[in-house]
């Protein structure tokens, strides 16, 4: 079978182009003709669009044309995107428009759309275009929104309600009524951004002779691209081609299909002449989809060992002024709360509410951040109550290995009943302890605390369901130098896809890596495809990947068993070619591949199809569930309110890992975007939906002095869900940290009486709350 790549550190081969200089973005292809998208975007969060006047504006050099919604053609007039994701429980299934239709209900929302011979005289026209609106009133606080009477999103819903959904199982009553142990508490955790270096752009050529429409897109999704495209535009599928080059990060947002993608195609096929749209960072702030903004009220009940008995939660979730992908956001958040632990009686009931801001989606970790956030500060608080150590209440309440599958109790968001496969949650937080010298801290932090610094320690646990489907396909075919390519629906924005699937390939072959190349992110390669969002790759892609190279192996030899007339389990397959054992008879993959195609009129050998190709559609029956343990050590500035992460550790457990190094670089940069999390990242919008932070200098992410080397710990529970024994690894970076790193500066001030209950807290924040805390003591 050759070299055993499965396992080892390889690294990889994105790398090295985009190092060079040499990577393709979006922006970077260049077609003849091509005109530049400008958007008008609403000034205002609620109004009513009383007249657009272009005049002005089209008369201004290099215009090409101008479109307003009343402008666009018969296919886009009056409707609706569809919702990505529909669910039942969506009582009002409201989405946006491609260009808002008589009343805009988000600042930055497009109003009308600018094409011109350059970005630049775009934007000139653009300042040109004067739109005469009525403001109305705006929903702009989640809190307030979801009361009887208060301002509408839009006026045609009926209330700020899009979906009232509660989860439960077992009592969630008579458990709190005689519990020895009931905490209460209440968490903020506010709106942030997706930021990724690449901003969202868009590209479309329409060939009027073939009616071919081909669309570039830095998209984590380019098959969901295609199939509302399809739709929107009521175009042939087979005449429509989605690509997604190299793509600068995504993170969730660009899994999205927007209105600019829409728009540009569609006049590319209107006008004739190449379209294309980049988006800029102030363009990023105000209409790219963001996640968050959730206000959980919690209660656990326990006995007067630690020992849980009952979760009950309220979840308010603002979903912002459209739902382009449903609920899901808040329902896995809902899931998400049990976490690693046995909770006999558990109920959350959701509400995801409408306000005049943008769209709120799925953001790395995708919603599970926030219910990790909910349940693990809760851990802290019982722990509290009880006057026992932070680890100690949660390895009384772990889901033993020996009950594994355990079936939670509720239904996942794939429609199946949540129900953990795999995975020692004890052991993977005793590692993290262990790494992070957990049992000699107090020590420390009292030896710290002598010499005037405060610092502390923070844990989190959490468990993630990864590799979700409905499916993911890998074509694998012999190409005419004998080389083999593995085509894929996967659309990686930086995951390094081709080096894994290389490695899963070259394994599974028996060839070196070499000889595989790999093809993503293009729908011509692969007509259907889901994409590269919710750590789902490794496990679907790669699975498929694995059992079309597997099933073209069998096919190769069973064709060169023909040709060199000798059994299949005497052949071997090296250097491009099969060779018989024992004897100097060879033919090589290329020699076999024109066998494999046939020769007209002769008949093909019995037994065998044509070609050498396979395909093969893994679709799991259930997700998957990853689990890690994180701890974060800090200092807090007490004058200042400034945080230092003096160290992170994690211990993960993925399943068995294809490129433990790639992993690695998974968990590092998850860290990273959960520190953003936790200290930095604030979207804030005043009283009137208006913006604030709408420049990276008022928006603010870590930054390298702010994101420590993280010291990973590895365990490998192979899951038996799918061939590869593989779990997802992309989001558990991120989805404890910022409870962990929360936890850590709480513990820190712990001599000052400070409660922590919100996320980001920024220095500002934290001297507020040293102050009142010393106020209260004052008081007392």
């Amino acid at each position: 079978m050759g070299a055993k790549y499965f396992g080892a550190r390889v690294e990889r081969r994105e790398d090295e182009p985009l190092l060079r200089g040499q990577g393709r973005f979006t922006d970077d292809i260049v077609l003849p003709d091509t005109l530049t998208a400008v958007f008008v975007r609403s000034e205002w969060a609620h109004a009513k669009i009383e007249s657009i006047d272009i005049d002005a504006a089209f008369n201004m050099p290099g215009v090409h044309s101008i479109w307003r919604p009343e402008d666009l053609p018969d296919c886009l007039r009056g409707r609706q995107t569809p919702i990505q994701v529909p669910n039942a429980a969506i009582r009002q299934p409201h989405n946006f428009s491609v260009l808002a239709m008589g009343e805009t209900t988000c600042v930055g929302e497009p109003l009308a759309v600018v094409l011109a011979d350059s970005r630049a005289l775009g934007e000139d026209a653009a300042q040109m275009v004067f739109v005469d609106a009525t403001p109305l009133s705006v929903a702009a606080d989640l809190a307030t929104s979801i009361e009887p009477g208060s301002p509408l999103m839009f006026s045609g819903l009926t209330d700020n309600i899009a979906a009232d959904v509660t989860l439960e199982y077992g009592d969630d009553t008579e458990p709190f009524a005689n519990a020895a142990v009931v905490v209460e508490e209440s968490f903020h955790q506010h709106r942030g951004c997706c930021q990724a270096m690449e901003g969202r752009a868009v590209l479309a050529q329409h060939d009027r002779d073939s009616d071919q429409l081909t669309v570039w897109s830095a998209s984590q999704t380019p098959h969901m691209v295609k199939n509302i495209l399809v739709e929107m535009l009521h175009h042939d599928d087979a005449m429509l081609r989605v690509i997604a080059p190299d793509v600068g990060g995504g993170f969730g947002p660009k899994g999205m299909v927007y209105p600019e993608e829409i728009l540009c195609a569609a006049l590319a096929r209107e006008i004739g002449r190449p379209v294309r749209w980049t988006e800029d960072r102030r363009e990023h702030f105000l209409a790219t989809t963001q996640e968050r903004d959730q206000i959980w009220t919690m209660r656990v009940a326990a006995d007067d060992n630690g020992r849980l008995i009952a979760v009950d939660g309220d979840l308010i979730h603002d979903t912002g002024n459209a739902a382009p992908w449903g609920i899901i956001l808040p329902y896995i958040a809902a899931t998400t709360v049990p976490g690693p632990y046995v909770i006999p009686n558990y109920r959350l009931r959701l509400r995801s509410v409408f306000t005049n801001k943008p769209p709120t989606t799925p953001l790395r970790g995708a919603g599970r951040p926030q219910a990790v956030f909910a349940m693990e500060r809760m851990m802290d608080r019982l722990a509290a109550r009880l006057n026992l150590d932070p680890a100690e209440v949660r390895r009384r309440n772990f889901v033993q290995p020996e009950q594994m599958p355990y079936a939670m109790g509720l239904i996942y968001r794939d429609g199946a009943p949540l129900t953990y496969d795999s995975g020692d949650y004890p052991e993977c937080q005793r590692l993290a302890l262990e790494k992070a010298g957990w049992t000699d801290f107090s020590a420390r932090q009292a030896e710290a605390l002598a010499s005037g610094r405060y610092i502390g320690i923070g844990l989190a646990n959490y468990v993630e369901g990864t590799g979700l489907g409905p499916y993911e396909g890998s074509k694998a075919r012999v190409m005419a130098d004998g080389r083999i390519e593995i085509a894929s629906g996967a659309a990686p924005q930086g995951q390094g896809h081709k080096t894994i699937l290389a490695q899963i390939a070259a394994d599974a072959f028996g060839a070196p890596m070499e000889d595989i190349e790999v093809k993503v992110a293009d729908t011509a390669a692969m007509t259907i495809g889901i994409g590269t969002f919710a750590s789902r790759i490794t496990v679907n892609a790669g699975s498929s990947t694995h059992n079309a190279a597997m099933a073209l192996r069998a096919k190769v030899l069973k064709f060169a068993s023909l040709v060199l007339e000798a059994p299949e389990e005497e052949l071997e397959i090296a250097d491009r070619a099969v060779k018989a054992h024992g004897t100097n008879r060879t033919v090589t993959l290329g020699e076999l591949r024109r066998f494999a195609n046939g020769m007209p009129g002769f008949t093909m050998p019995e037994g065998v199809e044509p070609g050498l190709e396979t395909a093969d559609w893994f679709s799991p029956r259930q997700a998957t569930y990853c689990n890690g343990s994180h701890i974060a050590e800090v200092e807090v500035d007490i004058a200042t309110g400034a945080v230092e992460i003096l160290r992170y550790i994690v211990a993960h457990d993925a399943g068995r890992l294809v490129n433990p190094m790639a992993v690695d670089g998974q968990i590092q940069g998850g860290v990273a975007h959960g520190i953003g999390n936790a200290l930095f990242e604030y979207m804030l919008y005043d009283d009137a939906a208006q913006p604030v932070t709408t420049t990276l200098a008022d928006y603010l992410l870590p930054m390298a002095p702010d994101v420590p080397d993280v010291e990973i710990v590895h365990m490998e529970t192979p899951t038996p869900l799918n061939p590869l024994g593989v779990k997802g690894a992309g989001e558990g970076g991120t989805i404890p940290a910022a409870a962990c790193i929360i936890a850590a500066i709480e513990n820190a001030l712990a001599p000052l009486g400070v409660s922590v209950s919100e996320c980001p807290i920024s220095p500002q924040r934290l001297v507020e709350l040293m102050d009142a805390a010393d106020s209260a003591k004052g008081a007392a």
